[in-house]
C-alpha cells in the first residue's frame, strides 16, 4: 500500500484542499513553491503512462478546480507529474504537483 493509499484511507492525516468521490488534493509536506498541492486519484494507478485517457481527463478537470479553489487560476501555476525512477517519481501512485503562489524559476534542463 502506498502512502497515498493510506492518506485516501484516512490512515495518515493530510492537509486537505479539495476532495470529491474520485480525487483528493492536499498540501505537499515538502513544498517546492509557496503553494505546493498534490492532486491524486483515489484509485491507485502507478503513473501517468499507465493511466487511461478518461482518468487523465478527469484528473485534469479536478486539477483546474483545485487551482481555482486556492486562487492560482488568477496568477498562474505549474502542473508537473513525474514518471518512473528516471523521471523523479518517489511514490508509485499517479499524482500531479500543482505549484504556484509566486514567480516560479525554471531549472536548467541541459
Amino acid at each position: 500500500m502506498t502512502i497515498f493509499e493510506k492518506i485516501v484511507a484516512g490512515e495518515i492525516p493530510c492537509k486537505k484542499v479539495l476532495e470529491n468521490d474520485s480525487f483528493l488534493a492536499f498540501y505537499d509536506i515538502n513544498p517546492k513553491a509557496p503553494v505546493h498541492i498534490l492532486a491524486i486519484p483515489k484509485i491507485c494507478v502507478k503513473d501517468f503512462h499507465l493511466a487511461s485517457p478518461t482518468l487523465l481527463g478527469e484528473l485534469c478537470a479536478f486539477t483546474q478546480e483545485v487551482a481555482k479553489h486556492v486562487g492560482l487560476d488568477k496568477s498562474g501555476y505549474r502542473v508537473i507529474t513525474n514518471i518512473g525512477d528516471d523521471g523523479g517519481q518517489e511514490v508509485p501512485h499517479l499524482h500531479f504537483h500543482i505549484l504556484g503562489g509566486g514567480k516560479l524559476a525554471f531549472p536548467t534542463l541541459a
